[in-house]
């Protein structure tokens, strides 16, 4: 691939165009320059996917954090997450299980602000109407799937 930079054609939307726009008056710069720097940053953002050899547990804090943006954007199915996340994947200590993914996928997708959660009899910490914020959903599945596959440390051989 050569070093010259290429001009690519690409359909966006009205609002998007206006978006475009008023930031580039904004920040007094060019068009180009606003669509250059998305691409370059949701290109350093996706990053290890653009790695054919990062697989498995190693794109846990990725799907975490971009997760909602690429079910959202690209339409992403069970089947395609268990793909892109563990297809080739033979080490058990590197995949990530099926049940996870599928927590995965509903934290990427659309939900209500508060999710409605049974509460367990007797929880003094669970509020009165039995609701939990999306934001402390959030925060408990991030903190179960970054204990499991990011901060744990590979079992002792004996």
């Amino acid at each position: 691939m050569t070093a010259r930079k290429k001009a690519v054609s690409i359909r966006m939307s009205a609002s998007d165009v206006r978006g475009i726009k008023r930031l580039s008056e904004r920040l007094q710069v060019n068009d180009s320059d606003v669509i250059r720097f998305a691409v370059k940053s949701a290109l350093m953002r996706l990053a290890p996917l653009c790695e054919e050899g990062v697989r498995g547990k190693r794109l846990v804090p990725l799907l975490m954090e971009s997760g909602s943006d690429l079910f959202r954007h690209f339409d992403l199915d069970m089947a395609r997450l268990e793909s892109i996340v563990n297809e080739g994947v033979d080490d058990q200590m590197v995949r990530v299980e099926q049940e996870d993914l599928r927590l995965i996928a509903l934290h990427g997708m659309h939900r209500p602000y508060t999710v409605g959660t049974q509460r367990a009899a007797n929880s003094a910490s669970a509020p009165a109407n039995g609701l939990i914020s999306a934001a402390t959903m959030d925060q408990t599945l991030r903190q179960y799937l970054y204990e499991k596959y990011v901060y744990a440390s590979p079992p002792e051989e004996v």
